[in-house]
């Protein structure tokens, strides 16, 4: 897949779509082809559906034109799937993409299937974001389309701290800000800035955190009790995963929030040596190697005994292999 053009020279209408519970980057990389289109494409009709979006990516142009509600009686030329690892993961617009003519997914998760007719799958991208900047002409992309990319990237890279942040990252990142973005604003407004709910529910997570594996691993879970009596909804549980994992000594780190009676959400995140992903897939998830998130039926501390082990396994593998090369 060369660039985006290819696919909308032929097609009258387009869906674009991304997993369930979206955060920055399937926010950020959906409205950017979505303004895209909109912006250069006048007679294609395009929607968006997303699960409604956090607050605090409202600002961004278009967040007022997504469709949350699935209509009944449409069918679109195209489907366009976005940071999103397998069908599962699209939600109700499954739909959609089912009765699609054709169907694109670009994508940038490890364990993404490869489910559409065409893939733009690329894990060793920062994110679906970044990829989406290479899909688009450079002189194309407006300042409105540009603040969409640079968001995403923002989310998917933690401030460009974690791993996946590489050169190019940081080279699409200036050339967005040169484009005049309010690149400040919008790290200070979208990524540091929290709520006083969001504020208590962390200080909730950290002190029940536990430590194991003499330290190398930790873990806390937030019940739906916990969430009510605080006044939160899963969008609040944003960061909470990252700073457990910043903790001092730790190589893994596990967050669980319950969705269901007996449900629980996971969230993995590890700094060198543990591929999360692997964690997750066994449990029916998926993501990437240093990030990545399941969802778990059974009793909190059972499942996070059950991570853990699996963690140590690869510590041991890990520990093994160096030894042997000694």
């Amino acid at each position: 897949m060369k660039k985006i053009d290819e696919y909308l020279g032929q097609v009258k209408c387009v869906a674009i779509a991304g997993h369930i519970r979206p955060d920055g980057d399937c926010t950020g990389s959906c409205l950017a082809t979505y303004n895209y289109i909109r912006t250069y494409y006048k007679d294609i009709r395009v929607d968006l559906y997303l699960e409604p979006i956090p607050n605090i990516f409202k600002f961004l142009p278009g967040a007022d034109e997504i469709c949350s509600e699935i209509p009944e009686d449409v069918t679109y030329d195209l489907f366009i799937a976005q940071d999103c690892g397998d069908t599962a993961r699209l939600g109700k617009a499954v739909r959609l993409f089912e009765t699609a003519g054709t169907t694109i997914c670009i994508d940038h998760h490890i364990s993404n299937q490869s489910f559409a007719d065409v893939n733009h799958i690329f894990p060793g991208a920062s994110s679906t974001s970044e990829l989406i900047y290479g899909l688009l002409p450079a002189e194309r992309v407006t300042e409105g389309i540009a603040e969409c990319i640079y968001t995403g990237i923002v989310h998917d890279t933690g401030v460009f701290q974690y791993s996946c942040t590489s050169q190019r990252t940081m080279q699409i990142a200036g050339e967005l800000m040169r484009l005049g973005i309010p690149y400040t604003r919008i790290i200070e407004e979208t990524f540091y800035t929290k709520t006083y709910p969001q504020n208590r529910i962390m200080g909730l997570s950290l002190i029940k955190s536990v430590l194991h594996l003499d330290g190398r691993c930790i873990s806390s879970f937030i019940t739906a009790a916990e969430m009510e009596e605080y006044d939160v909804l899963p969008k609040h549980f944003e960061g909470v995963v990252s700073q457990l994992r910043v903790t001092k000594g730790v190589e893994a780190a596990v967050f669980l929030y319950e969705t269901a009676e007996g449900a629980w959400k996971v969230s993995l995140r590890s700094k060198e040596r543990v591929d999360v992903a692997a964690v997750a897939v066994q449990y029916g998830g998926g993501g990437h190697v240093r990030a990545a998130g399941c969802t778990v039926e059974g009793e909190p501390e059972e499942i996070i005994d059950g991570i853990i082990d699996l963690v140590r396994r690869q510590m041991q593998d890990a520990a093994c292999g160096a030894e042997g090369e000694r």
